[in-house]
Parts: structure tokens; sequence; C-alpha cells
């Protein structure tokens, strides 16, 4: 056996919150506690000084799209254009750069955010003014939540049946079918050694943000089989749990599709509805800038109810993408009536999933903790949308945006939360998570950086199956999944006031972390370790 003795750093554990070393010996944390106790106790072990840094759990993100993110790290990205005219002229560059005739996939604009006095700049290009810039190139541009894109008729004319579809117009954005047509259609053109050379790319931007594990949410409307398969025989050494977006009409259908895709669960992103900022997540009231839409709906609530029935009777993980209330409502009804007819748990046993639950009440949130629901969220989304002047108050009016993505309520209700990115929507950044989920617009709804935390680590393990109540901790007998950091200051700060007052007395023994405050440096990664391995060491370890 061999044993690594890491010293002079600060630890980060829950049963001994003053911990400077820890000893990890073939892959298994086997101590953690003081420096000079852990040179007695290992007097053979390979010495590593931390030099004062900070080793915590490693994270998970439980809610990515690898290809996809591998596309935005590399390709065009359109997040920082600001109208129209700019989102052509970063067009021509990406033109300009690359082979005639090679697919263009572009990702991030959000006319929501353009702001220039001009109001034909403040709308998104139409066909024709991108045939202009690409000629008979196919370009695919997805909107920032990656629920409608822009299309050249290049690629457009690689769809048959496009115009009949729902969500088609000739010069507007594509949404629903047509959108998935779309997208279909660019993914049959990226070579699978670019394929797996993006999401090498994506792993290892993954590794060097101190993730070991990540989820990824495929389906026939995202990713496409081939691209889902493909992730199966890729070696690299981050995890990759994957989950895939297809209903199943029974039991017997359920298991055919996890030998069909080698899929771990048919959950992620199985579409009960779109997105906010695309019109085309299902609400129950007409959003307020669109009197008389409420998005759409993928599956009706009886493909639900029977695909939560299937899989549970399977023993398999079900789960869907809901973001608006009416989705919500839909899935937690179907989730109440399989609880009342197979019993609660036999559902809760399964660890279904909600990915993003954003539109969640508190008699919503009353069904979900009873039926062992986990709610895979992403707090970023509230960083970048949330707010009394921002795209969900503009969607959906001021009262009703303030109740989105209650993290405080759904934790107090007993819902297991696993927080994530949904890369590329935003980036796998897992200290910017704990920030957004820590400093919600909303003070009410917002988390301790504890529960953020541990919604980073545990939930994303829990969200996998992992149960055991040690991986995601740094205790004896965890799996040695670890990050180094390098941070400016380790604090202690609680949800309010009151439990800010006992998390800073010395008798709480509360183990402290990275101050998250806006404005404050985030860490930065150093070291990433999976199983007593490097994953990832930066320049200067």
């Amino acid at each position: 056996m061999t044993t690594e003795l890491l010293l002079g750093g600060l630890v980060y554990s829950s049963s001994v919150p003053d911990a400077t070393a820890l000893a990890v010996t073939d892959g298994i944390v086997t101590w953690v506690g003081t420096d000079s106790i852990g040179r007695a106790l290992h007097p053979d072990a390979r010495v590593t000084d931390l030099a004062g840094r900070f080793v915590a759990p490693a994270f998970v993100d439980s809610h990515v799209h690898l290809t996809s993110t591998g596309l935005a790290l590399c390709g065009l990205t359109l997040n920082e254009a600001d109208g129209r005219a700019d989102v052509l002229a970063r067009l021509a560059a990406a033109v300009a750069g690359t082979a005639p005739d090679e697919l263009i996939w572009g990702l991030g604009w959000d006319s929501s955010t353009w702001a220039g006095p001009d109001p034909d700049d403040r709308r998104a290009p139409t066909t024709a003014e991108i045939d202009a810039v690409v000629g008979d190139r196919p370009v695919y541009l997805a909107r920032v939540d990656e629920h409608s894109a822009l299309a050249s008729t290049g690629l457009r004319r690689l769809v048959p049946d496009l115009t009949t579809a729902e969500g088609h117009e000739p010069q507007l954005p594509l949404i629903a079918a047509a959108h998935h047509l779309v997208r279909g259609a660019a993914q049959r053109l990226i070579t699978p050694a670019m394929r797996t050379r993006m999401q090498r790319t994506a792993l290892d931007a993954a590794a060097a943000a101190g993730i070991v594990m990540v989820h990824e949410n495929g389906g026939p409307d995202i990713t496409g089989l081939d691209d889902f398969v493909a992730l199966a025989t890729l070696d690299h050494p981050v995890g990759v749990r994957r989950l895939w977006g297809q209903a199943a009409r029974s039991p017997e259908h359920a298991a055919e599709l996890i030998a069909a895709t080698g899929a771990h669960g048919l959950a992620g992103d199985l579409f009960i509805d779109g997105a906010i900022g695309s019109h085309t997540a299902w609400l129950t009231e007409p959003y307020t800038d669109a009197p008389g839409e409420c998005g759409i709906t993928h599956i009706d609530p009886e493909t639900v109810r029977a695909h939560i029935h299937a899989c549970t009777v399977a023993g398999i993980q079900a789960g869907f993408h809901v973001i608006g209330d009416a989705a919500v409502k839909t899935a937690v009804a179907a989730f109440d009536a399989v609880a009342d007819e197979l019993g609660t748990p036999a559902v809760a046993r399964c660890a279904h999933r909600l990915e993003h639950a954003e539109m969640v009440d508190a008699a919503d949130a009353a069904v979900l903790a009873r039926c062992g629901v986990i709610a895979g969220q992403q707090p970023l989304f509230d960083a970048e949308w949330g707010g009394a002047d921002k795209l969900y108050a503009r969607r959906l009016g001021v009262e009703r945006a303030a109740t989105l993505n209650d993290f405080a309520m759904l934790a107090k209700t007993g819902v297991a939360l696993s927080f994530s990115s949904d890369s590329p929507v935003t980036p796998m950044s897992p200290w910017a998570t704990v920030r957004a989920a820590v400093h919600h617009h909303r003070p009410e709804s917002a988390l301790s950086a504890r529960g953020a935390f541990s919604a980073c680590t545990r939930g994303g393990w829990r969200a996998g199956g992992v149960h055991d109540g040690l991986t995601g901790t740094l205790e004896p007998g965890a799996p040695a999944h670890f990050a180094v950091w390098e941070v400016d200051e380790l604090v202690v700060a609680g949800s309010h006031a009151r439990v800010q007052r006992w998390s800073t007395d010395p008798r709480s023994r509360v183990p402290a972390l990275p101050d998250v405050s806006p404005g404050a440096p985030l860490p930065r990664c150093v070291r990433t370790v999976r199983d007593g391995q490097d994953i990832f060491v930066g320049a200067d370890w």
C-alpha cells in the first residue's frame, strides 16, 4: 500500500473542522487531522506540503452537455455580443477563419440583454441577413438557453420537412420541433474526430475546475444517439454518468432503452417544456411580455406518468426537463399518482430527478420531498437572469419572477438539491455556483455556503445514485476525490444573522469555506484528484 500525507494546509472536514492534514492510501481517505499527529501516525508516507492551500471534496457537475461545451470553448461564442450587428460581425469573422463548407456552430446570443439605442439592432438576425454573410454554408447559432436557434438556409435545406414542423419560421429563430430538427441536422455534420476533440476539451475544463464527475444529459432531441454512445468509449479520468432523455412506455421498454444506449438512467433532458428566454417554458398563466402565449409542451401528462411508472417498476432512475410551472405541476402530479399506486418507498428508492425545477411552489416541493425526487438546479441562472430588471422579470413580471429558484424553501421542505451548470448555458464554475446560491437576488431564497457547497458535492453524488454517506466528503473511508485550491480567505457564513452568530462560535465546530462574497476572488484550482490519482495539476502546483 502507498500513502500520501498532505500537510500544512486547511482541510474541509465536518468531523475535524480544524484539520490541516489528511492521509490517502490506495485511493481512500484514511485519516484527517493535524500535522504533528499525521507525521507520527504515518512515518513512511510520501509527504506533500500544501503550503497553506485549501483542500476540499471535489465537485460534481450533475447537468452538462459535453460536446456543446467543447464547441463553446473552441468555437464561435456569442455571449458577449451586444446586438444584431455584432452577431453578424462575429459570424463573418468565424467564416473567414474556417474552411469553406465547414459547419459553423455558435452558442450564447441573448437578445434580451441587447440595449443599444437602435431598436433594429435589438432584434435577432434574420435568415436572409445570416445568408448574406455565410452564403450556402450550414450555420447553427443557438440562443443562450439552447431552446431556440438561428439557422442559415444552407442548414435548413438539409431538413426536408422543416417548413411543416411546429415552431418553424422562415426568417426568425426556430423553436420546438423545428429547432430539434435543425439541431439534429447540424449534429450530423460534426465528424467523429471533431466530436471526440470537443468532448475531451470539455472534460479537461471540468478537471481544471475541480470537478471529478459530470452527468451528461443527452437524448434524441439534444445530442443524438451517436454522440451519446461515443461518450461510453471515451478514455478520460473525469467520470461521466450518462442520462438518456427518452420516455419509456413500459418496464420492458425502459430496460430496452437502457440496453440500446448504455445509459445509467432515463432522466436528464426528457423535455416536458422549453425555456423562459425562448418563450417555450410551459406556464399556467401567459407570459407578461407575450400576452396569450403560455409556452409549449413536448409530451403529454399520461406519457409523463407512464415513464415514471415504467422506470420505477424497472428500478431505473427517471427524470425530466421542467422549467415552467405548468411543466413542474405535470411532473409532480405524475410522481404523486405513481407513489399512490406503487408506494412511496418504491418511487423514492429510484432517486428520480427534475432538472432545473425553477418554478416550484411549496405544495409541489412537499410532493417531491415525499417521493425522494432530486431537484437539479442551476444557481447561476438566478445570477444571470434573476432580479427586478432582468430576463425573468421581463418575461414573467416582477412578482412571479421573484418566486423562481427558491433554494431555501426546497431545502427546508426536505427536497434533495443537486447544483450544476447546464454547461454550456452557464460555465462549469462550481465556486461561482456556490456564490450564486448564497447571494440569491432574493435573500430569503438563498442557502448558506455550507448548504450550497454540499449541493455541489454530496448532492451530485446522490443524484448519481451514490448514497453511502461518505462519497463527497473527506472523512476516513471516503473515496479520495478532492481538489486543492489557492484561496484568499476562509470564512464561516450563515444564511441569516442568528445562524451566523452560532456558526462563528468556536463551540459550533463549523468548518470554514472560501469567501464567496460578491467581489471576492474565487478560489483557483491547482490540483484535482480522483480515487487518489491526479487528473489535473496546475502549472504552479
